[in-house]
């Protein structure tokens, strides 16, 4: 079985839930995806690691980067930067905070000294549904000097989020969509 045939599998039975749910844009649903049961899995992690790092390879041109926001993005970033590494890329992971650190530097960026200001980056994300929450990364990781090279996901929800993304002059890579993990 291939790394995303054996991903989607765990997507399906870890990730997705047909049940009513509120989204983070207020929208109501039939069905679910929770990213994190699969990212945060010993082999689904593994696996998500290989796949973005396929997605982010596509990108032209090197990528210093990958990263999101805080907590979806957290352990796609790490396991993303762990494939690159692996094959002898140094692809460095970053969080990007909801808030600023409420202390010391007041930083909305953990892993900054790895990337100085013009570095090329990936931000990553679980699932997507509007883009807001992509869009909003990449404008925090501009304002803090780096340049996005585009949007990683792992599951579109096909909800809108490439069509305001790529409307905003981002590119946008899934590594599924919602189509693919459950047929309809």
């Amino acid at each position: 079985m291939s790394v995303k045939e054996e991903l989607k599998a765990i997507i399906r039975e870890l990730s997705y839930e047909e049940r009513e749910v509120t989204l983070v844009s207020g929208r109501k649903s039939n069905f679910y995806f929770d990213g994190k049961q699969t990212t945060l899995h010993a082999r689904g992690g593994l696996l998500v690691g290989k796949a973005f790092w396929e997605e982010v390879k596509a990108f032209a041109g090197q990528i210093d980067g990958v990263g999101g926001l805080t907590m979806g993005a957290d352990p796609i970033a790490t396991a993303t930067s762990i494939a690159a590494g692996l094959e002898g890329t140094p692809v460095h992971a970053f969080i990007i905070r909801k808030e600023p650190k409420g202390h010391g530097t007041g930083q909305w960026l953990e892993g900054r000294k790895n990337l100085p200001p013009g570095s090329r980056v990936v931000i990553v994300e679980d699932v997507t549904t509007t883009g807001g929450s992509s869009l909003k990364a990449v404008e925090r990781a501009q304002e803090e000097g780096l340049v996005v090279a585009g949007i990683v996901t792992l599951v579109d929800r096909e909800e809108g989020a490439r069509e305001m993304i790529e409307g905003a002059g981002q590119v946008l890579r899934a590594v599924f969509t919602k189509t693919e993990v459950v047929g309809k």
